[in-house]
């Protein structure tokens, strides 16, 4: 292990305005009731660093690279927009391959009370149940490895600020702040499940059936009574849920899924913007162009070069 420098130099600047005690890990720790916000930088590289935390604890990466070691996990690089939760004492051992004073890794670990995630999810398993009766809402911290969504960002940039204000209102923020993030990452778990393990769950969870069935029929015109039928649920539960459960309404959905094929197409150089205009679901070449460029950004022509 590479041993901790704890001098720190003129040349290294602090983010947070805090003093440099040490050039690997310097921590500036701010606190409230039901949580602790720590805030990281490090000037230097520095290998096997040690760290863990006495209470579930949510990473997130906010400058910088990082190689992180988990237990039952093969060594990853961990980067901005990324966040990570771990259950309360596990270890982490952490690589800083980069890391220099003009280019300095930074992080923040928020580690909230086991008792209030568990307040927060009871309370919305009571207010707003799923879809399955036999499925509920909970927060997985095991080693949960996450692509931050705009919500979680800002109310990552939202704590940061809130932590550091000196104001009198300052704990009830904090408090509804952190409510807000644990429902997020509820949510992002549970449609992440539905997306990416939809198998898993189609005899079980009727909008994974759904899901399931987008994805066969995506080239068909897709009614909203035809969804809300194969989900045995009414046109304003069906809405309700989904977004609940999925993040996005169905219209966005199967929008999303004719891009993603649309992609596919578009991977193999024989295939032309037309060819996957038709062929994932679209009637028109002008339509096709304009859902493109407004879900990826880009002109479908940018994949294989016809742009």
């Amino acid at each position: 292990m590479k041993k901790i420098v704890n001098v720190a130099t003129n040349e290294a600047v602090s983010a947070w305005g805090a003093k440099l005690d040490t050039l690997v890990e310097n921590k500036l720790t701010l606190s409230h009731d039901e949580a602790e916000l720590h805030l990281y930088e490090t000037f230097q590289q520095a290998n096997l660093i040690q760290l863990r935390f006495n209470a579930p604890v949510m990473t997130s990466m906010l400058s910088g690279r990082k190689v992180m070691h988990l237990r039952e996990m093969d060594p990853f690089d961990y980067q901005p927009g990324e966040s990570l939760l771990l259950p309360s004492d596990r270890l982490m051992q952490i690589d800083f391959p980069d890391a220099t004073t003009d280019s300095p890794t930074r992080c923040l670990a928020l580690t909230i009370s086991d008792e209030f995630i568990r307040e927060t999810i009871d309370q919305l398993n009571e207010e707003i149940p799923r879809v399955e009766t036999v499925d509920q809402w909970q927060l997985d911290t095991d080693n949960y490895l996450l692509q931050n969504d705009p919500e979680i960002s800002s109310l990552t940039d939202k704590l940061i600020r809130l932590f550091r204000e000196n104001n009198a209102f300052r704990p009830f923020f904090i408090k509804n702040t952190l409510r807000e993030l644990i429902v997020r990452l509820s949510q992002t778990q549970v449609h992440t499940g539905l997306l990416l393990q939809t198998n898993q769950h189609i005899n079980t969870n009727r909008l994974a059936f759904v899901v399931s069935y987008i994805r066969e029929n995506i080239t068909r015109n897709l009614s909203v009574e035809e969804l809300c039928d194969k989900a045995c649920l009414s046109k304003s539960h069906f809405f309700r849920l989904f977004k609940s459960e999925l993040g996005i309404s169905p219209a966005q959905f199967i929008l999303t899924e004719r891009i993603r094929r649309a992609k596919a197409i578009l991977s193999n150089p024989t295939k032309t913007i037309t060819d996957a205009c038709y062929e994932s679901g679209f009637n028109s070449v002008t339509h096709f162009s304009s859902a493109f460029r407004s879900v990826e950004h880009i002109c479908p022509g940018n994949l294989n070069g016809n742009c």
